[in-house]
């Protein structure tokens, strides 16, 4: 695997070269087809080829300053007619060496050196390719084009050959697509050594310290974590780095840090380290409990669809065992969108039973102000408070769900606004009143064939929590500074909660630059074993 995530970080130079190589070829290849058929039962004299002249283009760019771009698209003008013929030389030098025609192919690349030239000229000089300098490579060029012409490209040949490399190309840039798609997310997936590194000594601090695990036990008892008046929070993760400044950052921008009650779960092998961290570091005294997902005896196949799911044999060869079918989307095999501790959203209620309220974070976020509040919206009777995501008309139910199934187009919207998972205010009393649990558990079973929606938590969500969702307004939760490089800095700062969602995650070499910083300033920078696992 590392092996593959080192080829995914190859230059990108190298990646966009090969694809600017594709796109021209392909530009080429079909200017070609256009210009044979064009030309399918007459060949004209090479010398005729037309040099267009106007008097109202010449008149036109006497006037001071040369719009480049306006010339290149001119119909008359001298720019456009060199771009054309170089177009389609570039195509015949392709067919030239396809027929091992090594001298003309270097006589067409020649001329097109010249036209590129000139065409560079007219650019940055700003003055108009004239009649003097076009001619004789317009000329040239045609002459050549002609006798390539002549030679061995007839018409039906040359067709066919253009049809199967254009096949050919389609072929390699959809293969390109996927193996980037699929290089990308294993990089997303890999954890990075540095992360590895501290989980191994903080799960070794955890077996050497017996008082470690005697204060984990003594608070497991405190009356704080069912504390209706203070503030609930809950982060289910595997990741200790991250789930550290999800709280840290959260208690920093607090009015009063204190009476915040973080809620973890994690899995059994970050179970140790987990808890070390959050043993032996100071939060402003936030209350902070970490369980593990492993001792939830009562989540058992019987009681969770999800649970019997991941028991099948063809789910886990499918989703966590070698796979060849690159058909399917990458993303989608991966096993984070099938697994329990993703889903344990869905069963907030029943792990903390005695909560009235509480809010869930995801473990890729960074808070920016106190939350708080949150506590006190009036979300009207609904069980949850989310921001809406469809600004952009795709964020909809139907890009979601299979509305082609009956089940779904006969009780839901298609063009109902979806909204995002990540940071909501859940209201646990509406929950239990509503059987949300339930409604995710009879979901979940009637897409036991994948066929209402393909993998995640979201679908089931908008099906459970239908006409039970309160919109929050936007700043509270600004979505996207895992993929999108272009997010306005103001939204940025007026954002009370913003959400690293996607493949560019601030603890990975993938992360987009602009924003790490505002992850980065939540980390113990100073903190022994961070340094150890940075340094080494």
């Amino acid at each position: 695997m590392r092996r593959r995530a080192a080829e995914f970080r190859r230059p990108v130079r190298r990646r966009l070269s090969y694809w600017i190589w594709l796109l021209l070829a392909f530009s080429s290849i079909l200017a070609l087809l256009l210009f044979l058929l064009q030309h399918n039962h007459h060949h004209q004299d090479p010398l005729q080829y037309p040099l267009l002249e106007s008097d109202a283009r010449v008149e036109h760019f006497a006037k001071e300053g040369l719009n480049f771009t306006e010339e290149i698209l001119s119909i008359t003008s001298f720019s456009r007619q060199l771009a054309e013929q170089m177009i389609l030389a570039k195509a015949y030098v392709v067919i030239a060496k396809e027929h091992n025609n090594l001298h003309l192919a270097w006589q067409l690349s020649s001329k097109i050196r010249s036209c590129q030239l000139l065409l560079s000229k007219a650019a940055m000089t700003g003055d108009p390719i004239t009649l003097e300098e076009a001619e004789p490579i317009i000329k040239s060029l045609s002459s050549l084009m002609f006798k390539a012409q002549d030679i061995h490209y007839d018409i039906a040949t040359t067709i066919v050959t253009m049809k199967s490399h254009i096949q050919a190309l389609e072929e390699r840039a959809n293969a390109a697509i996927v193996q980037s798609t699929v290089f990308g997310q294993i990089a997303a997936e890999a954890v990075p050594k540095s992360l590895h590194c501290l989980n191994v000594k903080l799960m070794s601090d955890w077996l050497k310290m017996p008082s470690l695990q005697e204060l984990s036990d003594e608070r497991k008892n405190s009356q704080r974590l069912v504390d209706n008046n203070l503030y609930h929070f809950c982060i289910f993760s595997d990741n200790v780095l991250a789930t550290s400044v999800v709280v840290n950052s959260t208690v920093f921008n607090a009015d009063h840090p204190k009476q915040l009650v973080f809620h973890i779960v994690t899995n059994g092998v970050n179970y140790g380290a987990m808890q070390t961290w959050f043993l032996r570091n100071d939060f402003k005294g936030a209350t902070i409990e970490v369980q593990n997902i492993e001792e939830f005896h009562w989540l058992n196949a019987s009681y969770s669809p999800l649970v019997k799911q991941l028991l099948n044999p063809d789910s886990r060869t499918f989703y966590f065992g070698a796979y060849q079918d690159l058909n399917v989307e990458p993303k989608m095999r991966n096993p984070k969108y099938l697994s329990l501790l993703n889903h344990l959203r869905f069963y907030i209620p029943e792990i903390y039973p005695q909560l009235e309220k509480v809010v869930f974070l995801d473990d890729d976020l960074v808070v920016q102000k106190d939350l708080t509040p949150l506590f006190s919206l009036d979300l009207h009777g609904n069980v949850n408070g989310a921001v809406e995501t469809c600004l952009e008309a795709f964020h909809r139910y139907y890009k979601y769900l299979n509305f082609s199934n009956s089940i779904i187009s006969s009780r839901f919207d298609p063009q109902a606004c979806a909204w995002a998972f990540g940071m909501n205010i859940f209201d646990l009393v509406a929950w239990r009143k509503a059987n949300v649990t339930t409604r995710y558990h009879y979901w979940q079973e009637q897409n036991a064939d994948g066929t209402l929606w393909k993998l995640g938590t979201l679908p089931p969500a908008l099906l459970c929590f239908y006409g039970l969702t309160e919109p929050l307004d936007r700043r509270w939760h600004v979505l996207g500074l895992g993929y999108d490089l272009n997010i306005d800095n103001r939204l940025i700062e007026s954002a009370a909660v913003i959400h690293f969602n996607g493949n560019m995650k601030p603890w990975l070499k993938l992360a987009i630059g602009r924003y790490k910083p505002l992850w980065d300033k939540y980390i113990n920078q100073s903190h022994p074993h961070l340094q150890d696992c940075v340094t080494s």
